[in-house]
């Protein structure tokens, strides 16, 4: 087989080339783009979080149900509002069906490197059923 090496250099650059715009797409912003703060699992137990960035508005997920272990820790990178710091609120629910606990907060004003608790410690509330739901639907 020949072997043109002036081509493997192109393979390599086009790869590349195409590759670190994917995966700076990928990664949180960090410096100067935006607010990094850690949301901490402060519980023994799994749990699913979702968080908002509120500085975008109440719908912008920036970590969407995501399962975090006890103790584990996650980096994000967030919005600054107008004082260059970051508002967050957060939902978890535990993992285990058997023992559904719930939890949520918000948190305004974080820093750089601030660190978020979150958890599910408390009794979920219980929505009404889906069929009550449509019943309203006239």
């Amino acid at each position: 087989m020949h072997h043109k090496p002036g081509l493997d250099k192109l393979g390599l650059t086009l790869f590349l080339g195409a590759a670190v715009p994917l995966l700076l797409l990928g990664t949180p912003a960090l410096g100067g783009d935006g607010v990094a703060v850690s949301i901490t699992n402060d519980g023994i137990d799994d749990i699913v979080v979702t968080v908002y960035d509120m500085t975008l508005g109440p719908s912008a997920i920036v970590l969407p149900h995501t399962r975090i272990s006890g103790f584990t820790t996650i980096p994000l990178s967030v919005a600054p509002d107008a004082s260059g710091k970051a508002n967050l609120a957060w939902t978890a629910v535990t993992t285990d069906s058997n023992d559904r606990k719930c939890g949520h907060a918000q948190t305004v004003g974080l820093g750089d490197y601030s660190s978020v608790q979150v958890h599910a410690d408390s009794s979920c509330a219980v929505g009404p059923p889906a069929a009550s739901a449509v019943t309203l639907v006239r």
